[in-house]
């Protein structure tokens, strides 16, 4: 049975449930399955078939969850095409995928899909003018999704996942996490990351609610925890930097059940989210293998917190450099097997090839298994420890990131002759992703970076955007000639990039000084500083935001510092946004003057300013 197949069995047992909801507003398992049938049909017009690739370059919204089934009902496969993503990658996706067809909502920016060959613009409800419930036509064998990651040899690669896996994926799942109708998972992933397929589908299959969170509420701590609460969340996946981000927040009570993936979960990590008896999973899988690989709960303890057990239908092989099995407590690299694999990579036979290679431990005919580049070692009992990458590969805040993709960028800017990326440990403790450049003529990263940053930025996720530059004599090499990656130095971090000029308010003061508490900064933040070139990122800016509302008591959503990202520009928006009548320094001091209090002197205070008014 497939995932479509499962969704409509909830629909005939339960039509008038709640199925989705978002900041568009709810629909039920009827109105949803029923629009996406709908819009099949309208799909179907226009030649979409099986294995057919279909764009989706949508918010998150409802319609996003009705395209996505539409496309499936009609055979296709989508492709996500996240908005958020500059136009130039967008356009090489939709070209490399062969989507000539792309899905849209109104309010994306149409020059993001220049070029495309064909756009359907969907319109909240729309998708209902045509009645009628389409035949199933999807098969275990047809391509469900093709999403892209970042590519080693300059550019990102395409990966075709079959709806076998998918169904795999959400079977093994069901049984492990024990959804049912009262759940309510608080889906925050972006459709580009594949863990989306995980938590826009299980709760569909399961009968229970998938509720929506912007990306703007993704990314701030503060509106996510309110959107949990307002959607009695009971559920929620995220990476351990997203968890970071909500806990910031405060996790609410409700959701219970937590999963965590994507990169390593720290233990310390760990128990705070276990603290109020919440169940967590440590959940582990690259995307050539669907989502997730493996899965644990996770309890209270000392030492490393391992990856769990292979869910069902799933084969882990840790192998040598010999290409046999190691015995448990020695490491190796993981192999994995099974129904969760992908095809292979769109396009690329050679690759494919040389990723995905026969299972000599299979008796099954034509068994692969996908050579991960992950280390790992295994307990007796069979759980797996992850010891790290074995090639380039890096992951940040739970992207992968290959290393030669952004020096590629680096040595596409005509100022830049040699290049290579690294990432080192910030100030904060946090990895950062760090550009070596040999320019073409000599300069100073002060003089060089401005410009080279906005040309990554339009062609990179800015996930991908290097946050400091360092710019060298020449790149260190190893006895052999080759690069020597653990030899490039770090960066200054207590440097500014910018050219320093002092804060000439005390909001710039304020905001100054903050800034260089939260990234750990040892010298003085200038008001032209941006906050990304001093290596801030989403976690950090979860906590300036944090410390903002608290001390200045102005709302101000986490957007405002990827708009404002100098402390001028940061300091100006503020004075903005405040419409309190008060000075925003007065409002400092006043904060600042209050904290000195204890509880009787402020309730005399507040019993004088109630006689005054």
């Amino acid at each position: 049975m497939t995932t479509l197949e499962l969704l409509r069995r909830r629909r005939a047992s339960a039509p008038r449930a709640v199925a989705v909801s978002g900041v568009d507003g709810e629909l039920t398992y009827e109105e949803l399955l029923g629009r996406a049938d709908a819009l099949a049909g309208l799909l179907r017009e226009h030649g979409v078939r099986p294995g057919v690739p279909v764009g989706l370059c949508m918010p998150r919204t409802t319609g996003m969850v009705v395209a996505l089934l539409a496309v499936w009902a009609a055979g296709g496969a989508y492709v996500p095409l996240d908005p958020g993503f500059p136009a130039g990658r967008l356009r090489l996706m939709r070209e490399d995928a062969g989507a000539g067809l792309v899905l849209t909502q109104e309010g994306v920016d149409p020059s993001l899909l220049a070029g495309a060959s064909m756009t359907l613009t969907l319109t909240p409800g729309g998708e209902a003018a045509t009645a009628g419930r389409l035949p199933l036509v999807e098969e275990h064998g047809d391509l469900a999704y093709l999403i892209y990651t970042s590519g080693s040899t300059g550019g990102p690669k395409g990966v075709a996942v079959t709806h076998r896996a998918v169904t795999n994926l959400i079977e093994s799942f069901t049984g492990l996490l024990g959804l049912s109708s009262r759940d309510v998972w608080l889906a925050v992933t972006t459709l580009s990351f594949d863990i989306s397929v995980l938590e826009l589908l299980l709760p569909l299959a399961c009968g229970a609610r998938v509720a929506l969170a912007s990306a703007a509420e993704a990314a701030d701590g503060r509106a996510l925890r309110a959107r949990a609460l307002a959607e009695g969340a009971t559920v929620m996946q995220a990476t351990p930097s997203g968890w970071r981000i909500l806990l910031e927040a405060g996790v609410p009570e409700s959701v219970g059940l937590r999963l965590s993936g994507g990169e390593a979960l720290p233990r310390d990590l760990a128990d705070r989210l276990l603290e109020g008896g919440a169940r967590l999973l440590n959940v582990y899988g690259p995307t050539e293998t669907t989502v997730w690989s493996t899965a644990g709960d996770v309890a209270q303890g000392a030492g490393p917190v391992d990856l769990g057990l292979p869910i069902a239908r799933t084969r882990l092989h840790i192998l040598g450099p010999d290409g046999r099995a190691v015995p448990p407590g020695e490491q190796g690299e993981l192999h994995i097997g099974g129904d969760g694999l992908a095809r292979g990579y769109h396009g690329m036979p050679a690759l494919t090839a040389d990723r995905f290679l026969p299972d000599p431990f299979s008796s099954e005919p034509g068994a692969r298994m996908y050579a991960t580049g992950d280390l790992a070692t295994r307990t007796p009992d069979g759980r797996l420890h992850y010891l790290g990458r074995a090639d380039q590969q890096v992951k940040i805040r739970g992207f992968r990131i290959e290393l030669g993709e952004v020096e590629s960028a680096l040595r596409a800017a005509p100022e830049v002759r040699q290049a290579a990326a690294r990432v080192h440990e910030g100030p904060d403790g946090q990895p950062r992703l760090v550009a070596h450049v040999v320019p073409n003529e000599p300069c100073e990263a002060e003089e060089l970076w401005p410009a080279l940053r906005e040309r990554l930025r339009a062609a990179l996720p800015e996930y991908m955007v290097p946050g400091r530059l360092v710019v060298m004599a020449a790149l260190p090499l190893t006895p052999g000639g080759k690069l020597d990656r653990n030899a490039l130095p770090p960066p200054d971090w207590s440097r500014a990039v910018a050219a320093y000029r002092a804060p000439t308010t005390p909001v710039e003061a304020e905001l100054a000084e903050l800034w260089g508490e939260v990234l750990g900064l040892g010298e003085p933040v200038g008001v032209d500083d941006d906050f990304f070139d001093l290596g801030g990122h989403s976690l950090a800016a979860g906590r300036i935001i944090a410390r903002i509302q608290s001390r200045f008591t102005v709302e101000a959503p986490i957007l405002v510092l990827f708009e404002n990202p100098t402390v001028a520009g940061l300091a100006r928006e503020l004075d903005r946004l405040d419409d309190s009548g008060l000075d925003l320094t007065t409002v400092a001091a006043l904060h600042d003057q209050l904290d000195g209090l204890s509880a009787e002197d402020l309730d005399a205070l507040f019993d004088e300013l109630a006689q005054g008014s």
